[in-house]
């Protein structure tokens, strides 16, 4: 299940995956996040998959990057960090990481949520570049 609330005290999207979570579910999440016009056109997102299973294969991850590249062209950047504590999850994600960069997507995998929201919150930007950082 994926789950999804916009904190506007911090302006960061909060995300949970949990359970079993299928490559539909994931796609349908980054769909949703692409329709919506509310959000800040730089886009920070915390995802919390402590507590999920991914139910996909590496050679799905195309299918990922596919649609999340759809949904960074309504957004001035998006800033991802995840929480895992799986392996599985973390391969997936570290494979993810490769295949999705861009210069308007910043992903990054944390082992805590403390370390992931201080990411976040340091990732201010001046221009409408990443080549700063």
């Amino acid at each position: 299940m994926v789950t999804a609330s916009f904190d506007y005290e911090k302006g960061i999207l909060k995300s949970t995956f949990e359970g079993v979570v299928s490559l539909k579910e994931i796609i349908d999440y980054i769909n949703a996040t692409k329709d919506n016009t509310t959000y800040p056109r730089v886009l920070k997102i915390l995802t919390d998959a402590t507590k999920a299973e991914m139910n996909f294969n590496p050679e799905d991850l195309p299918l990922i990057v596919e649609a999340n590249y759809k949904s960074i062209e309504k957004y001035d950047y998006i800033i991802d960090a995840i929480v895992l504590d799986a392996p599985k999850e973390t391969a997936l994600s570290l494979l993810y990481q490769k295949l999705a960069e861009t210069k308007k997507y910043k992903f990054q995998i944390f082992s805590t949520q403390n370390a992931a929201l201080n990411w976040l919150e340091s990732m201010n930007f001046k221009s409408k570049s990443f080549q700063e950082y």
